[in-house]
């Protein structure tokens, strides 16, 4: 018999057996999330806007363990303009039809790079040729969408709609969210179409509301929005507005700077002093607001998110 066989192992190889053991033990302990690459699962990021929650709730619906949800007016914010995964998408409500001008100018800026970009743009009543609008713009900016499609939700458009009476029609959301589930699960490229009266009605909304094609919508806030003695100063509106346009002073709330006309302060405001101007001379609000006393946010949604996704 060899007689080193007699003697007992060198501290070094007692260290080297033990860092093999430490290291197969972590491995079979260590979270699925830190292995999911392995498991071949994609890594999906997700920017959306919201004022109400309707983005927020669907982005939330297409997210899963491997999902990073992010915020376009956070990342604005934080001059951040890099994103990669091996799969990114997009969720922003449309506006006559239009992005939201601080999405339109995000993805001017935006430096994409994905195996896969998809991009669900949500409405109340009529898209038209949203799609295609997104479509040109994306391709415009430097980035091609695989798959671009729309969702019907609560319409939150306060001067043509009753907050009230949206709350109340079945709207089909989660059929309509499993069916583009299902889409994106097979990688689905495919724009929705647009025909030519889509074309002409949105042409027809552009010559009425009298809106710049190239900018969408972009108002000034203090020209539509005035605050009432109904207010508290509790701030919500300060934290919900994605471009930080309003201020609490030592006399009351103010507001003023360029505005996407989301209505995230009028919608969210707890006491509903935030109201729109008197503006008998503006297409978009001659006719006033149809219910100043119904307001609305997904139910799906708190008031918290909504301020963690817009504040400035």
């Amino acid at each position: 018999m060899d007689k080193s066989s007699n003697k007992g192992i060198s501290r070094r190889d007692a260290l080297k057996r033990m860092g093999l053991l430490v290291a197969g033990a972590a491995a079979l302990g260590m979270p699925t999330a830190l292995t999911s690459c392995s498991n071949g699962k994609k890594k999906r990021i997700i920017l959306y806007f919201t004022a109400t929650g309707n983005s927020l709730y669907i982005a939330r619906q297409l997210s899963d363990e491997n999902t990073e949800l992010l915020s376009i007016p956070q990342m604005v914010k934080q001059g951040r303009h890099d994103f990669e995964a091996e799969e990114i998408g997009i969720v922003y409500p449309i506006y006559g039809h239009m992005p939201p001008n601080m999405v339109r100018n995000f993805i001017k800026q935006a430096r994409i790079k994905a195996n896969y970009k998809f991009a669900i743009l949500t409405y109340g009543m009529l898209d038209f040729n949203a799609a295609e609008l997104w479509d040109g713009i994306s391709r415009k900016a430097g980035t091609k969408f695989d798959y671009i499609n729309t969702l019907v939700m609560v319409d939150n458009w306060l001067p043509n709609f009753d907050m009230n009476e949206q709350m109340k029609m079945d709207k089909h959301i989660p059929e309509q969210v499993e069916k583009i589930k299902a889409d994106l699960d097979r990688q689905r490229k495919w724009i929705k179409p647009a025909t030519d009266d889509d074309r002409r009605n949105h042409d027809g909304f552009m010559f009425f509301s009298r809106l710049d094609p190239d900018v969408g919508f972009l108002k000034r806030s203090e020209k539509y929005f005035r605050v009432t003695d109904a207010c508290i100063g509790c701030g919500v509106c300060t934290e919900v507005c994605p471009r930080g346009n309003y201020e609490l002073t030592s006399t009351g709330v103010k507001t003023e700077g360029d505005c996407d006309f989301c209505f995230a302060c009028i919608q969210n405001c707890p006491q509903k002093a935030i109201q729109f101007r008197s503006l008998p001379d503006d297409p978009l609000l001659a006719r006033g607001e149809v219910n100043p006393n119904a307001r609305y946010r997904n139910e799906h949604v708190s008031l918290w998110s909504i301020k963690e996704s817009n504040r400035q």
